[in-house]
């Protein structure tokens, strides 16, 4: 396996890093990934190395405000205004960048955690860019809910500014995700069950960091939007998709997975596959049965390429 990483220019010029792994023979598909929420791509090496062994090639951006992304913007915050329509861009001009580079190969999409609401939000608009995606470690709720979080992460940048770090925000979204699994040894137990996987987060000075108000209020504004099934209608209906996670991930708990796939299938869209790891925590593909994950993670892929993929042509307008 070969790696580099280079600069990609989003279309408003921010520079977006981004970790390619390839062989040197053609792909015969790419896999574009979305990573989560205070961690970065360089992450997903691991899972590169098994993909390019199966002749595909990886893409992963550093998204705003995350990674190596940051050193030209602020950690934990994706911009000082439209954040949310940013973001879900970069993941258009990472496609773009692979079309170019790979005319002939259909291209998936890997999303993670924050990075699967990105996720939905570009299938919304460029599903037909795409073979199938992979929605990991995700969740679906209601919009009320995504609107009255909302209003209090505006209530702390009214408080603290956009810039900042709202300890009640944090509170609120992650406070309650050791409690199940008590002792904790760490504040990050609830990632995984292999205590190494946890330690390699907890010492990574790109993982674990707050994120500014602004990006909680561009985050619960997008999950606002996505968590309509009308919205989510948009995406291709014969789009494969597949959504998995660990039943005991405090961010879905397995039953808010099952009920984004009951969604995505009450939205129109046909192949919806569900896969939930009995005892499984957040990050499946670094947890103890990482290698069942990603076997089944392969299989799914290559059963998605072989499938013949013909998106709609769009209706004109009339003169």
């Amino acid at each position: 396996m070969q790696h580099q990483d280079f600069w990609l220019n989003a279309t408003d010029g921010t520079a977006l890093l981004v970790n390619h792994w390839y062989s040197e023979s053609s792909p015969k598909a790419v896999v574009m990934i979305a990573h989560g929420m205070a961690e970065h791509s360089a992450r997903y090496a691991r899972l590169a190395e098994s993909l390019v062994a199966d002749r595909f090639a990886v893409y992963a951006l550093d998204q705003r405000g995350h990674g190596r992304t940051a050193e030209r913007g602020v950690l934990g915050h994706y911009a000082d205004a439209d954040g949310w329509s940013k973001v879900v861009g970069d993941l258009a001009s990472l496609n773009h960048h692979i079309r170019q580079q790979h005319p002939q190969a259909p291209i998936f999409l890997l999303a993670h955690s924050m990075g699967s609401y990105i996720g939905q939000a570009y299938l919304m608009q460029h599903s037909c860019s795409l073979q199938g995606a992979i929605l990991s470690g995700s969740n679906y709720q209601s919009p009320g809910l995504y609107k009255l979080a909302s209003l209090i992460a505006r209530a702390e940048r009214w408080r603290q500014g956009p810039g900042g770090h709202s300890k009640l925000i944090d509170f609120l979204s992650f406070g309650s995700f050791n409690k199940a699994f008590k002792p904790n040894r760490t504040a990050f137990d609830w990632l995984s069950r292999d205590p190494a996987e946890v330690d390699k987060y907890v010492h990574d000075p790109l993982c674990g960091h707050p994120c500014s108000n602004q990006l909680w209020i561009d985050l619960l504004g997008g999950m606002q939007h996505i968590s309509q099934v009308d919205n989510l209608a948009q995406i291709d209906s014969d789009l494969p998709l597949l959504v998995t996670g660990g039943s005991r991930d405090p961010v879905s708990q397995g039953k808010r997975l099952a009920d984004l796939a009951g969604a995505l299938r009450a939205a129109g869209i046909k192949d919806v596959q569900l896969q939930i790891y009995p005892d499984g925590r957040h990050e499946m593909l670094n947890e103890s049965n990482r290698d069942e994950v990603t076997r089944h993670l392969h299989d799914w892929l290559n059963a998605a390429l072989a499938r013949s993929r013909t998106c709609p042509t769009p209706v004109k307008e009339p003169a």
